[in-house]
């Protein structure tokens, strides 16, 4: 059997190697009581180590806060461009889109020069703003209460249109994917907001750089098994990546 400073170190090492632990797992390989493993977690948490959550521990506290988007814009900018070429390449002549808020999804926007005619439906006004410039994309901009933090809408009245539309595609930036808490954004609004636009179109497009996995955000938007592709940047640990595919989720590394 292993000592407790064995035993802690070996739990460092897994956090280390795979970003993120259950206490059932290292309980069964350890061969010891969970209940063992959580005093362990909060020894370590205590020494700031990790981050104990329901079951688990990060090696971060993982949960994320509500970032002012021109704060956002500044923010893995080379990622982003890369993430939201990749996106482009998903337009198809003649589509309709929605684009969700966030700074990944207006980069999106930036990139798009779509053949033929593209409608997008817009949560964002500075998407709307932009997009409305280029002849050939018609926009629907969604009516609501609009957040200082995000320059996009929410409530009611943006959620009652997609009541009424089907679109091809959601381009949906996020504030954290975690495997047990899922599709998150840092506010609860947005969240509820998504949820309509997921149920309105056809496929669901996480737009998303690395540095979002393994957060979580106040709101949940939805499961990730809910969810038909993903595009990110290459510093997605190779162990999420994999867990992604065998899940059956499209990953793109762009």
């Amino acid at each position: 059997m292993l000592s407790i400073a064995e035993r802690h170190k070996y739990i460092l090492d897994m956090l280390n190697k795979n970003g993120f632990i259950k206490v059932s797992d290292i309980a069964r390989e350890l061969d010891v009581t969970p209940v063992t493993i959580r005093k362990d977690l909060k020894y370590l948490e205590e020494k700031k180590l990790l981050y104990r959550t329901h079951g688990s521990a990060s090696p971060v506290n993982p949960h994320t806060a509500d970032i002012n988007l021109q704060e956002k814009e500044k923010m893995r900018t080379s990622e982003k461009k890369n993430i939201a070429l990749a996106a482009c390449r998903l337009i198809e002549e003649n589509d309709s889109i929605i684009i969700a808020s966030g700074s990944t999804a207006h980069t999106f926007a930036q990139e798009l020069n779509p053949k033929g005619n593209l409608t997008v439906v817009s949560a964002s006004l500075k998407t709307s703003i932009l997009l409305n410039n280029i002849p050939n994309i018609e926009v629907i901009q969604l009516g609501g209460i609009v957040r200082k933090n995000s320059f996009s809408v929410v409530g009611d009245f943006a959620a009652k249109l997609f009541d009424d539309l089907t679109c091809s595609k959601l381009f949906l930036g996020v504030d954290g994917i975690d495997f047990e808490n899922g599709i998150t954004n840092s506010n609860i609004e947005e969240a509820l907001l998504n949820k309509k636009m997921m149920k309105a179109a056809l496929r669901t497009i996480i737009l998303t750089d690395s540095s979002k996995f393994g957060k979580r955000g106040f709101g949940r938007i939805c499961s990730l098994e809910q969810v038909d592709m993903i595009i990110t940047d290459p510093g997605i640990p190779q162990h999420t990546a994999n867990a992604i595919e065998e899940m059956g989720i499209e990953l793109i590394i762009a």
